[in-house]
């Protein structure tokens, strides 16, 4: 073999390597109880958990609860559908809960003056991989976000009240 031969070699068994490595991610695209799109999520799977990366548009100003839920679905008008949130270890609702959190609790979204939000937050509790806590389990999970703060303590929702926007959560 030529020394050009084992070069060229080496360099498509890296490139398959990294190819075979690829960082799994998912997305959900969110939707009023009309069903037109107000945001969408960004999953990205890292070695502490689940980045996720939410924009939206079109919502009341404040902060609003948003969490994964254990069902893949969203019919509208109230999204009941998304079921409760994800909790595969059978924890108490919210962050600040010492029995807590369930997987999908997340801290509140700001939504500006103008209806338009972004967050960025690590949920260290799921994964884009195989496991008890992947969002990829039979019957899939959607990500929902809710008309009002969620209280990070208060069992099963934190009082955030109704569903005001849903995205059933896909591999990319």
């Amino acid at each position: 073999m030529t020394r050009m031969m084992v070069v060229a070699t080496t360099l498509l068994l890296a490139a398959g390597l990294f190819l075979a490595q690829e960082v799994p991610k998912a997305k959900a695209d969110l939707v009023n109880a009309e069903g037109a799109k107000v945001g969408t999520a960004e999953f990205t799977q890292i070695p502490e958990g689940v980045k996720i990366d939410v924009t939206v548009s079109g919502l009341t100003p404040g902060l609003h609860g948003f969490h994964i839920h254990a069902v893949g679905q969203c019919q509208p008008p109230d999204f009941k559908s998304a079921g409760a949130h994800f909790n595969p270890y059978g924890k108490q609702h919210g962050l600040k809960n010492p029995e807590g959190p369930h997987a999908g609790d997340m801290q509140n979204l700001q939504v500006n003056a103008d209806g338009t939000g972004t967050a960025e937050v690590l949920d260290k509790l799921v994964t884009l991989v195989e496991g008890p806590n992947s969002l990829f389990h039979e019957g899939g999970t959607a990500i929902v976000i809710h008309a009002s703060p969620d209280d990070q303590m208060t069992d099963p929702a934190g009082n955030s009240g109704a569903r005001v926007a849903c995205g059933p959560i896909v591999r990319e």
